[in-house]
């Protein structure tokens, strides 16, 4: 029988989760409750009390309660959360989670949910829902619902959504633990895209799938990267196809799709096998017209649709970007080959296109080749990043690192192979 993991402040949402219970047990699934509120613990029996959950964080309740400070409650009993949910997967004793919360609660609730791995069911039912979901919901495949009302009380609104959670997690738990996650596993590539950039992913993945490679997509949108990073961190993804590295022009340019300062070092660190492009980095984004700074509005511009602007990446921008990009990869432990398209890094750019702009490429690619050790492997192409040639080049290119990779052939500084750098957590520096 499957098992959903009830998890939540009970100290003052009792009532809702006593009714959370019951519609899970309705649906034919066993249910764990987990209280992670300090104020006290409801009038039923539950499986985890608010002092499992504050010494699973390495804590003592009275210390917690005393303090009085709301903000460090909440963390601690996040991190304690979060330790007991993934004790439980780890022993095979869950199958999904549920919560439900206002901003503190949810909080906690996320915190924990993120500490489990893509594909475990995972749904939370908050106030927070309709807002910007991604400090709770993170890089994680976490459901979230907009519980209209607030989590006070149940009443004709907050029954119906909160029995609609019930059944979507309880199904969701059915189906993960009835999986086989194991069954015909291929080898996981993290491939980034862009809608500019989309005929190269496509040529290069239908080339790795006939290899026997699975390539999962993800749109360089700021988020798309962390997710793809964090799948390689978890384990999950063990090669890179980073053709659109635009999330990076944004970080320099301050436009809406970084992906944070550290994008590009996780592959590199792991010592996974990576090739790597210049996707898109002709572009910084922003949303509709009106949100361009106003430095920026003097520029080449290009409506990619209504709600996505695209500004061309000027020379000084292009400078900064081969100095970073070089000095990620100079930090790389595992084989590693550079793309260059010397035709064009995107559908904008090129000859005859609205971002073709040799002066600024020419900035690029002096300022990567300056910095760039000699170790790293370079291909310049004369093509257009999205000619066939380009993608199928990339693809095999990934294929021979993976091999030479998976049979231990490749060492790092170390005399640590990239695959056992993978299962044992070694990096260099």
């Amino acid at each position: 029988m499957a098992t959903v993991a009830l998890l939540g402040t009970l100290d003052t949402k009792g009532v809702e989760y006593a009714f959370l219970r019951d519609r899970i047990e309705e649906q034919g699934c066993d249910v764990i409750t987990i209280n992670a509120g300090v104020l006290g613990d409801p009038d039923y029996e539950v499986d985890y009390t608010r002092r499992d959950v504050s010494e699973a964080a390495g804590a003592l309740l009275k210390d917690i309660v005393q303090a009085g400070d709301r903000g460090a409650a909440v963390t601690t009993m996040a991190r304690g959360a979060a330790a007991l949910v993934q004790e439980l997967h780890v022993e095979g004793r869950i199958d999904g989670v549920l919560g439900a919360g206002g901003s503190g609660g949810s909080s906690i609730i996320g915190h924990a949910m993120r500490a489990l791995p893509v594909g475990m069911p995972k749904v939370l039912v908050s106030t927070m829902g309709a807002g910007d979901v991604g400090p709770y919901v993170g890089t994680s495949d976490i459901a979230m619902i907009y519980s209209v009302v607030d989590i006070a009380g149940v009443n004709a609104i907050s029954s119906r959504i909160l029995t609609n959670a019930a059944a979507a997690v309880c199904a969701m738990a059915k189906s993960y633990a009835e999986s086989d996650t194991d069954a015909g596993e291929r080898p996981l590539v993290g491939a980034t895209m862009y809608g500019t950039t989309t005929p190269c992913v496509n040529h290069a993945r239908r080339w790795l799938e006939a290899a026997g490679y699975e390539v999962l997509v993800f749109h360089a949108t700021g988020t798309g990267g962390q997710s793809m990073e964090a799948l390689m961190s978890s384990g999950h993804i063990t090669a890179s196809l980073d053709v659109t590295t635009t999330e990076l022009i944004d970080e320099i340019a301050g436009g809406t799709m970084t992906a944070g300062p550290n994008r590009l070092e996780t592959a590199g660190a792991l010592g996974l096998p990576q090739v790597v492009s210049l996707g898109a980095v002709d572009q910084v984004t922003f949303t509709p017209p009106n949100t361009v700074p106003v430095e920026y509005r003097e520029r080449t511009r290009y409506a990619h649709n209504p709600s996505v602007t695209l500004v061309r990446s000027n020379p000084d921008e292009n400078a900064q970007l081969g100095r970073l990009l070089a000095d990620k990869l100079n930090r790389a432990t595992g084989p590693l080959t550079l793309f260059i398209p010397l035709g064009g890094t995107s559908q904008y750019a090129g000859p005859g296109a609205v971002f073709h702009d040799p002066v600024a490429d020419e900035a690029l690619l002096s300022s990567l080749k300056a910095n760039l050790n000699t170790a790293v492997e370079v291909i310049e192409v004369e093509a257009h990043i999205n000619d066939p040639e380009f993608g199928l080049a990339m693809a095999k290119k990934l294929d021979e690192h993976y091999r030479t990779w998976v049979h231990g052939g490749y060492e790092r500084e170390e005399g640590v192979t990239g695959r056992d750098a993978l299962v044992t957590g070694t990096t260099r520096g």
